[in-house]
């Protein structure tokens, strides 16, 4: 299990993931960039990030790259961050808050919790996805469970999918998946032709929504003690 910064650069958060300059995300009406001040030195080189089984430091970041930083709009900044300090084959997920530029509602929130897998390795398929998927799902929502994998589209996937999962007579997004693309182990120096892999993230917030029949994602952060003393 592997946590990383809430603030986070450009690079790691856009260009190592292979998200265009051009793409939507980067616009400001999904985003929430910040402003560096003056006289702040943003140092992450000793930045200290904690994982199941050791501590680690990112000590060769690239976070100078460019002098834009925001609040992260997904988790998957970490697999960069992970990769540049690790050497395949691994396993990690990281949960973690994050933040998005956009109205409130019902089902929207400006943040909430999402958790992020990455598995890489020799000879890894979709195939071993839609096992560990299957295995989660089915421990979390009964073991007649349906599901099932949709082609989708995410940068810094090849290809990429979303997994679907029948609840009470309908079928819902529970998650964004793929293989990692190819690019995104080059950013890393890894070689794509030697290792593949695979990443999903998910919203923790929605998944208990769905379990709960909770009706607003709003009610995780608005304090109300009736609310929260039921868990």
């Amino acid at each position: 299990v592997v946590e990383g910064p809430e603030i986070e650069d450009e690079y790691h958060h856009f260009d190592a993931l292979n998200i265009p300059k051009d793409h939507p995300a980067r616009d400001a009406w999904n985003t929430f960039w910040l402003k560096e001040p003056k006289n702040l030195e943003f140092r992450m080189q000793n930045s200290e990030l904690k994982s199941r089984n050791s501590k680690f430091l990112i000590r060769n970041s690239k976070l100078a790259k460019t002098g834009k930083f925001l609040l992260r709009a997904h988790t998957s900044p970490m697999q960069i961050r992970y990769m540049e300090t690790h050497q395949p084959p691994f396993q990690i997920i990281v949960p973690g808050r994050v933040f998005r530029y956009e109205a409130t509602d019902a089902s929207h929130e400006t943040t909430f919790t999402q958790v992020e897998g990455l598995m890489v390795g020799e000879n890894i398929s979709l195939a071993n996805f839609k096992f560990i998927i299957e295995k989660f799902l089915k421990k979390l929502f009964g073991e007649k469970t349906e599901f099932e994998l949709r082609p989708s589209y995410y940068p810094f996937t090849e290809p990429g999918v979303d997994v679907y999962m029948k609840w009470r007579g309908r079928w819902l997004e529970v998650a964004g998946s793929g293989m990692v693309h190819p690019k995104v182990f080059e950013a890393v120096g890894y070689n794509p032709y030697e290792w593949q892999g695979f990443a999903f993230g998910f919203g923790l917030n929605r998944l208990a929504m769905i379990k709960y029949n909770i009706p607003d994602i709003r009610l995780f952060y608005s304090g109300d003690l009736r609310f929260i003393q039921q868990f």
